[in-house]
């Protein structure tokens, strides 16, 4: 078994070590590198390769959220995981724009932060539906007329299939659960979703999730 590799981002060396010891324990995750500030990223990952990073959202120099936009336009960008106190807030919504997979709170249980490690590492976002529709909601606060206007040019290009699908994944549900509220089998789903991505040039179904959002889609079914 190869194990996932990943690297710890966070200006509190206490935070990093407690972070290392839980996750150090799995057998099938390896710390390859830690850094203190979002300004050693870049260099860390050409040297250690993470498939995950782990990404204090606020450090004193360079943030996580400029260090997640650098990384997230390379072609060999690891998976980030946004590290945060708070639920959602404007930084944590940038960070997810710009192609982080998700987030998790620094209270969260070692366990659940072991799973969202191996859950990214899958290719699977860490937020679950409720976290997907506080961050949604928390979004409609910020989301301007000119954002709502290129969104919808944006999915202008979904056909009526592809359009339902954005929309299912925009209200915070899972494969399984998209194809059985839209009658289609879980691989056609799948595709579905794969082709929302690259049509759009999105990293990840978060990413769906939020321009279904600022595009009106979830208004327009009535859906939360």
């Amino acid at each position: 078994m190869t194990a996932t590799r990943v690297l710890l981002v966070d200006d509190d060396p206490l935070v990093r070590a407690g972070l290392s010891f839980m996750l150090g324990g799995a057998d099938d995750i390896e710390i390859v590198g830690e850094a203190a500030d979002g300004g050693e990223v870049e260099a860390l990952v050409d040297r250690t390769r993470p498939d995950v990073v782990l990404m204090d959202i606020r450090m004193p120099s360079v943030d996580g959220l400029t260090a997640t936009e650098s990384l997230r336009r390379r072609e060999d960008a690891p998976q980030v995981v946004v590290l945060t106190t708070f639920h959602a807030d404007e930084q944590v919504l940038r960070a997810l724009r710009a192609g982080a997979a998700g987030f998790v709170l620094k209270d969260t249980p070692p366990v659940e932060i072991v799973a969202a490690v191996r859950r990214v590492a899958a290719g699977d976002p860490v937020l679950s539906p409720t976290v997907t529709r506080q961050l949604i909601a928390h979004a409609a606060g910020s989301a301007a007329g000119a954002r709502r206007a290129h969104a919808r040019a944006r999915v202008a290009v979904l056909n009526d299939r592809e359009r339902e699908v954005a929309v299912a994944v925009g209200r915070g549900l899972a494969n399984a659960d998209i194809a059985a509220e839209l009658y289609m089998s879980l691989a056609t789903v799948k595709t579905h979703v794969s082709r929302i991505l690259a049509r759009l040039d999105l990293n990840n179904r978060v990413q769906i999730a939020l321009l279904a959002h600022d595009a009106g889609l979830l208004d327009e079914t009535g859906n939360p």
